[in-house]
């Protein structure tokens, strides 16, 4: 018995058509475009603003502006202030955590997916082809900056925690004790989020769990991979979510401080 094997060939398939798929596969990166889009330019434009940013009377304080440096901050600056009035306003007042947020997010595994197809169109989607002539990969400048996710992801664990304190903060009354508003329930909300995101990272499954041999030597480590593990299912949806939350929070502190909402007060 004799078989004919054929002779492998260096040509690629010549297919003329930009894809053979038949479903709306242009749908995911117009609708994640739209999304980016509206949020970069609403944060953007709320992180500049400088003012409707804190309620003095239940310590309400926006994630956009958190912590507060700039010493136009008043009492929303428990943190202290290393930036004067007068700073040009493309400095946010947030400085110190606004930056490492924005690359924390820029890096992330999921967001690399919906930028990538969305905004570059590399590639546009699976089985389509992608304008580009050659493909780098994440070898050169500036996306090998990409490699430093696990470093910003550091920073975004430490400014979660400065957000779970100002969420801690909202628990106060109009008296000055214990308090809950509508605007409390939206910060903690938030925050929670903000959590769920963050210890549902890549990095942090590698933190917990990477780099280990054996796992019954490391009970602790190991059921710290595993719960991580499980959020990790569920990072995409994550980081989507928490882009609304933000935007929720940011705009209610807003309407509030500026004076055209009344917090809803549930108790004091």
């Amino acid at each position: 018995m004799s078989s004919t094997v054929a002779a492998p060939t260096k040509e690629r398939a010549q297919i003329k058509e930009r894809t053979l798929r038949r479903d709306n596969w242009r749908l995911y990166p117009l609708t994640t475009f739209v999304i980016f889009t509206a949020w970069v330019v609403y944060a953007t434009v709320r992180a500049m603003w400088g003012s409707a940013f804190y309620v003095d009377q239940y310590h309400y304080l926006t994630p956009f502006y958190s912590p507060c440096v700039n010493d136009a901050c008043g009492k929303a600056a428990e943190f202290g202030t290393f930036l004067p009035k007068g700073t040009p306003f493309f400095i946010p007042f947030a400085a110190l955590s606004l930056p490492f947020l924005l690359l924390f997010r820029l890096t992330c595994y999921y967001y690399r997916k919906a930028y990538y197809r969305s905004f570059w169109q590399s590639p546009t989607a699976c089985g389509v082809r992608e304008p580009h002539s050659k493909y780098t990969g994440e070898r050169r400048f500036p996306l090998i900056g990409q490699n430093l996710h696990r470093y910003f992801w550091v920073a975004a664990f430490l400014i979660s925690l400065v957000n779970t304190w100002d969420a801690a903060r909202a628990f106060t009354g109009k008296d000055g004790g214990f308090g809950i508003g509508l605007g409390t329930i939206i910060l903690v909300a938030n925050v929670v989020l903000l959590w769920l995101y963050t210890l549902s990272c890549h990095s942090c499954r590698h933190i917990t769990g990477g780099r280990l041999k054996n796992f019954s030597k490391h009970p602790v480590r190991y059921w710290a991979w595993g719960v991580v593990s499980k959020l990790n299912q569920k990072h995409g949806t994550y980081a989507l979510i928490t882009l609304g939350s933000l935007v929720v929070a940011d705009a209610y502190v807003a309407l509030v401080a500026s004076g055209h909402v009344t917090d809803l007060r549930i108790i004091n």
